[in-house]
């Protein structure tokens, strides 16, 4: 414990920089304002804004990159509580106490909540990632190939087990992902693959140009120009501040909220998402009053915006001590890293100690940042949600082109780009989620360097994986997730079959 806190001074040390600072500060800003837009996400302002960052040396990128990703879970509660739409898609559940308190006059109270709940759960995710992460990357130190192999797809398959499509679309996606991932230099034999001639493709396809494709082009494509309008409700500052009965109503909402975000954080898939439905679940159902959910429930406010949050810190676990990204966001960010030459995993922590401590100090940071920024300029967070989609969309798209083409100067990568656009838009109206397809992306150099070794191990016995236990034991856990998976698709489509039976039985009777 003592070696913990004197890294982590180490850390402030590095995050109390002017410098990363400034880029805590701007991703922080950035991240607020995503999160305020509705229709724009962490995940696009991520992708469009990670050109940016090559300027800059790896630990900025990933403070400001990550600041983005934190900072829309406090923005998103903006647009959920003043307009009843959700900036975020974590901030749903916001919508609906929250816009009801807003609506009674508790506009500015319901904000505070929402504030000082993500404060305290993002600053508890902080606080467990500080003491687990380091033992966590120890331990990982001592996996070889096979481990890594099997941690992978199990990875994978858990992702797309707790995806919201079907787990057969979530694979495919996620394979459409490892085979992109293929194109380029073979790096055992250094023969060219799948590059079609072009000496741009050497390298691979770019996270670049296909994450801002995918996600900030995609989206834009699949959104329509024209806003969602509704009656903005504007608090004035002194309203902000709760009653001490909403304070109580909220305190062990937020707790529950902290803990819970965190927990869910840690599994792969869109954890911010799932931890906020589960917490407004847990405190209905805990509630003595659970007929004023929808009414305007303090609770309904503090324990979603508490666990998405926590969800959120509790996502950069597996990322740091493992390098196995828990969702597309930390798969874009585990690429920033890649693109400053950094590996992400358990080297992360023991090798690159300015950056692993600065970036954790920066999230403490970032959260007093956030609470200064959230409270004191609603005011000016609500005149943007007056801009016409049909000025800002555009200039995304602008920053889209010029920041792909800013990273290599390459006309290949805006192709690259567009394609990706029109494959993100096709994707979204047939029901298939990209985010899988990064994520193959982003592990398929690892998954292939990790399998080919294992296999050379093991004279090409596949056997190895059974051999050792911990692969053994991670494949095994795959195979229980994708027979669970089965069970339930096998299940639903009997009880679907007989409700059909049932009903052409009740139509042919008299």
């Amino acid at each position: 414990m003592e070696s913990t806190l004197i890294s982590l001074a180490h850390g402030f040390s590095v995050a109390l920089q002017f410098d990363n600072l400034w880029y805590a500060f701007i991703g922080c800003l950035v991240g607020t304002l995503v999160g305020v837009l509705p229709g724009i996400g962490p995940l696009s302002g991520i992708s469009i804004l990670l050109p940016v960052t090559f300027g800059l040396n790896a630990t900025q990128a990933v403070i400001m990159l990550a600041g983005i990703y934190y900072g829309s879970q406090y923005g998103g509660s903006t647009t959920s509580i003043l307009m009843r739409i959700p900036g975020e898609a974590s901030s749903v559940m916001t919508c609906i106490d929250g816009n009801a308190m807003a609506k009674k006059g508790r506009a500015g109270a319901a904000l505070c909540i929402a504030a000082v709940g993500s404060f305290v759960a993002g600053t508890f995710g902080i606080l467990v990632l500080t003491v687990i992460a380091p033992p966590l990357a120890t331990i990982a130190l001592k996996f070889g190939p096979p481990e890594y192999t099997a941690l992978l797809v199990m990875g994978l398959i858990f992702l797309a087990y707790m995806s919201s499509t079907s787990l057969v679309r979530t694979l495919a996606m996620a394979a459409l992902g490892l085979m992109l991932g293929m194109i380029g230099i073979d790096n055992m034999t250094g023969h060219f693959r799948y590059s079609f001639d072009l000496n741009e493709l050497g390298d691979g396809l770019s996270i670049v140009p296909v994450a801002v494709g995918l996600f900030g082009l995609g989206e834009i494509l699949s959104t329509p120009s024209h806003k969602i309008t509704g009656d903005v409700i504007s608090p004035k500052f002194r309203e902000l501040l709760p009653t001490k009965q909403e304070w109580r109503e909220a305190s062990w909402p937020i707790a529950r909220g902290s803990v819970l975000g965190f927990i869910i954080g840690i599994i792969p898939g869109s954890a911010h998402i799932i931890s906020s439905f589960l917490s407004y679940a847990l405190e209905r159902r805990l509630s003595k009053t659970p007929e004023q959910f929808g009414k305007g429930a303090v609770a309904g406010v503090a324990g979603p915006e508490s666990a998405n949050n926590s969800a959120s810190t509790g996502a950069f676990v597996p990322m740091l001590a493992l390098g196995i990204p828990t969702g597309p966001i930390t798969a874009v960010l585990i690429g920033a890293l890649m693109i400053h030459g950094v590996p992400a995993g358990p080297q992360l922590v023991t090798e690159h100690r300015d950056l692993f401590w600065g970036f954790v100090a920066s999230m403490y940071v970032g959260n007093v940042m956030l609470l200064l920024l959230n409270l004191p300029l609603v005011s000016v967070f609500v005149s943007v949600l007056r801009i016409p989609y049909t000025y800002l969309y555009p200039l995304i798209i602008m920053f889209c082109i010029v920041g792909v083409y800013e990273v290599n100067h390459s006309t290949v990568d805006i192709w690259i780009m567009i394609i990706m656009g029109a494959l993100g838009y096709a994707l979204r109206k047939f029901d298939f989620d990209p985010a899988p397809l990064v994520l193959g992306l982003v592990i398929a150099p690892l998954f292939e360097q990790s399998l080919r070794q294992s296999l050379i191990m093991s004279a090409g016995h596949y056997a190895i994986f059974f051999t050792r236990p911990i692969a053994c034991g991670l494949l095994i856990v795959s195979a229980v997730l994708l027979a669970a998976a089965a069970f339930s698709f096998f299940f639903k489509r009997k009880d679907w079959r007989d409700q059909l039976a049932e009903a052409e039985a009740g139509e042919g009777q008299p």
